[in-house]
């Protein structure tokens, strides 16, 4: 199946690795600029002269999505160089395993804040200037593990995954009359 995304611009935030690179290939590969966004720079800017070098159009961004100013910063950055924004890929996240008992507090709150927090100030933000815009689409790259699948030793990934799952279906709701479209991919 092709999708012609030509003229679409898109962040896919954690798309220095996995299914966020998976993604940005994919956008780019249909005709959209792409802000790859990730906390590694090495990673950011191979994904993005690899785009460049398939031809497509991309730019690398270094943010960490669970601060506010640095999740702004991938949104003006993007639309200072493509001047829109259509798409919004929320793939940042950590996974650790680790059982309930022996968690960390620093743990729990880094898998929280990237996981949840992060993808709630992306969406946010990106909402306001796609439903500014005239709408755009919002996915959230969920779990299984948020839908009740867990095979132990990951309560804080599960929590944040569950947590990502209900600011999806309340995104979706909020956003759909400004036709901004929010879906999660499980």
């Amino acid at each position: 199946m092709k999708i012609d995304l030509t003229g679409k611009v898109a962040i896919v935030t954690g798309a220095g690795e996995g299914v966020g690179k998976a993604a940005a290939f994919a956008l780019a590969a249909s005709g959209a600029a792409v802000c790859v966004a990730d906390l590694n720079p090495d990673r950011a800017e191979t994904v993005m002269e690899e785009i460049a070098a398939a031809g497509g159009q991309a730019l690398a961004w270094v943010a960490d999505v669970s601060n506010k100013f640095q999740a702004a910063s991938i949104i003006e950055s993007t639309r200072e160089r493509f001047e829109h924004l259509h798409i919004l890929i929320n793939a940042a996240g950590i996974y650790k395993a680790m059982p309930l008992l022996t968690t960390d507090e620093y743990d729990w709150r880094r898998i929280v804040e990237v996981n949840l927090t992060g993808a709630f100030f992306m969406t946010q933000l990106a909402g306001r200037v796609m439903a500014d815009e005239g709408g755009g689409a919002i996915v959230n790259l969920g779990s299984v593990y948020g839908g009740g699948r867990v095979h132990g030793g990951a309560a804080a990934y599960a929590a944040s995954k569950a947590g990502l799952i209900s600011l999806t279906q309340e995104s979706a709701r909020e956003l759909a009359a400004r036709r901004v479209r929010v879906n999660a991919v499980l």
